[in-house]
């Protein structure tokens, strides 16, 4: 492997890691850990949706990449109690998708050894400081730049009662346009449908888009793919310590009103999030840790 390039970069308010290898190039925000883009240098197009109205803001998620959701998905009260649970009561409301997306997390190391270079972050505030939410648990996240890129979110509870979380990585692919791409690997499965008072059906076949979509798969596969006819590639999805994904994209009306997408912005990205939601929680004893995993990769069709 060629020596890796690192380069610390501002992104606005942001502090961020560009790191290449020669294969691939990869941007990582010091602000949630998160993966901000990702490209490999052999493919024209990026596996991560560049979105060119995004705003990189203290205290805010950018709405690119790769945030992480933790210690919930989504908004708190369609949560599972167990999970409701774990935050303190009498507190200010709960934002959605958790606590974590907008601090700064502690870059630990990065080490280019072997065939891949690995950029390890932790988050010290989840030891008891996170607002609402006095657990101790130590939080890490890892990123891996090599023929694939694998992160991994590993939780481990320091303390002495169980902590029950839900969590995601919620990823943002590029697309050529969402209208023409399908997802395989879901055919058969059952999924929540939350746009309709979250009816529990049956996907029929592969996952075409038309409209709106925001859906919880249930029991899914380690893999999952986005098959783009026109780009003539496959994205890749394999999982680990996840038994549940959403599958979103805002379409038309609700592109419209964010602020930090185009309004046509809609149509060149597919998330696809990699996650532990509704029944598919994490439990941690005291002592027990949880890695949940992604490993992403493209392919010729």
């Amino acid at each position: 492997m060629s020596t890796p390039k690192v380069e610390l970069v501002k992104l606005n308010e942001l502090n961020c890691w560009r790191i290449s290898d020669g294969r691939a190039q990869l941007v990582v925000a010091q602000q949630g850990a998160q993966v901000l883009s990702y490209q490999r240098d052999d493919n024209e197009h990026p596996l991560i949706w560049p979105n060119d109205q995004a705003l990189f803001n203290q205290g805010k998620s950018v709405r690119a990449g790769v945030p992480v959701c933790w210690p919930w998905f989504g908004n708190l009260a369609r949560n599972p109690q167990s999970v409701q649970g774990m935050r303190r009561p009498g507190t200010e409301p709960a934002p959605a998708h958790g606590l974590v997306r907008g601090r700064d997390w502690q870059l630990m190391e990065i080490d280019s050894s072997g065939d891949e270079i690995r950029v390890d972050f932790s988050l010290p505030e989840a030891q008891g400081d996170l607002p609402g939410w006095p657990h101790n648990v130590e939080l890490r996240l890892s990123i891996a730049l090599g023929e694939h890129l694998k992160i991994s979110l590993t939780s481990l509870n320091l303390g002495s009662e169980t902590v029950t979380i839900s969590q995601a990585l919620h990823s943002y692919f590029a697309v050529s346009d969402v209208r023409q791409v399908s997802v395989e690997g879901v055919a058969g499965l059952r999924y929540v449908e939350t746009l309709e008072d979250w009816q529990e059906r049956t996907q029929q076949g592969d996952l075409r888009f038309t409209g709106e979509t925001d859906r919880i798969y249930l029991q899914t596969p380690a893999q999952l793919s986005i098959v783009d006819p026109a780009w003539q590639r496959r994205i890749t999805l394999t999982s680990s310590g996840s038994n549940s994904a959403v599958i979103w994209n805002p379409w038309a009306e609700r592109a419209a009103q964010f602020s930090d997408m185009a309004d046509d912005g809609w149509k060149d990205m597919l998330c696809i999030e990699t996650a532990n939601v509704l029944d598919d929680i994490v439990e941690l004893k005291p002592g027990a840790n949880h890695t949940l995993g992604l490993s992403l990769s493209s392919s010729p069709l």
